[in-house]
């Protein structure tokens, strides 16, 4: 199959890409995300259409953020978006006159990153997108593992602290709400209260108090050197760090490929959570250890891998 169409729905814009078969992106178009959702669906058709236009497209991929049934075919819930058992291949497909894929949003990108990026040469690759939130995908066996049900690799949701802190999702103690955007955020917060001396750089950057802190706050204060910064992002790599071991045990990759927003911050987040993670790994003397990567396609992956699933029927 020759080129296809990649989507990757956000909660302010959907953009969509021509893709050919080395994952090259040809090109793009986006459009705003709205609101209703039967006006969301002709968004999506109208930048499959605009893109597509002069070029001969063999299938459509969607990445959609929620639950995606075993079929591919119908989004079961997503946190986002008002859609509940919507029939969103069957929609597109309708009004775009192609074949649709759809995929969880971080199960495309993990494929898109196995595929062309940080896990070319790996067989079995975890990934884990640091975002506001904390997704995943599994690739095992050069095969993207979905479940029975096809809403496997939820990681964000395992539950790391028993009676922990209230999770978006209504349970308690979920590993996002340790390791995550979120989390950085909550814990550079905590820090600047106790310790306002330590923090002098970060409450510069904002209005001065520690409400006023915002992500990218923290990013400069960190490479600036401010303590709490720093402490702020090792944190976040203890608990991430800790959450591969187990991913670990369960599923023994020869690598981890780390993504979302947080990762951009580089070895500054990455080498605490390598230690971390050798830290926490069961019998970590006496066994190989599994590679921790950066990710490579950044906010491309989730659109190619998109589009390569697409062409994979």
């Amino acid at each position: 199959m020759g080129l296809t169409i990649g989507v990757d729905i956000g909660g302010t814009k959907i953009a969509a890409g021509v893709v050919d078969e080395e994952g090259s992106i040809l090109e793009t178009c986006q459009v705003p995300t709205p609101q209703a959702t039967d006006a969301l669906t002709e968004a999506i058709a109208d930048a499959v259409r605009t893109v597509g236009s002069g070029h001969q497209i063999e299938a459509v991929g969607i990445g959609a953020a929620g639950y995606v049934d075993e079929k591919r075919a119908t989004v079961l819930f997503a946190p986002n978006i008002d859609w509940r058992h919507e029939p969103l291949k069957d929609k597109v497909e309708q009004r775009v006159g192609l074949p649709v894929v759809v995929e969880n949003d971080a199960n495309a990108a993990a494929w898109g990153e196995y595929k062309f990026g940080a896990g070319q040469g790996h067989s079995d690759v975890i990934c884990i997108t640091l975002g506001t939130g904390l997704g995943g995908g599994i690739i095992i066996g050069n095969k993207l593992r979905r479940g029975r049900f096809g809403v496997a690799a939820e990681f964000g949701h395992i539950r790391v602290v028993p009676d922990g802190l209230l999770c978006g999702c209504g349970s308690q103690g979920c590993w996002e709400q340790y390791a995550s955007g979120r989390a950085l955020l909550r814990y550079a917060k905590q820090r600047a209260f106790a310790t306002p001396e330590n923090a002098t750089v970060l409450l510069s950057l904002g209005d001065g108090t520690p409400e006023g802190i915002e992500g990218k706050h923290i990013s400069a204060a960190a490479r600036r050197g401010d303590k709490v910064a720093i402490d702020s992002f090792r944190e976040l790599a203890r608990w991430a760090g800790a959450g591969l071991a187990d991913l670990a045990s369960l599923f023994d990759p020869s690598a981890f490929i780390v993504g979302g927003g947080v990762s951009d911050e580089g070895e500054l987040v990455l080498d605490p959570i390598r230690k971390s993670f050798r830290r926490w790994l069961v019998g970590n003397q006496y066994r190989p250890h599994a590679q921790v990567l950066a990710a490579q396609l950044g906010g491309k992956a989730g659109l190619v891998g998109a589009a390569d699933l697409a062409r994979q029927g």
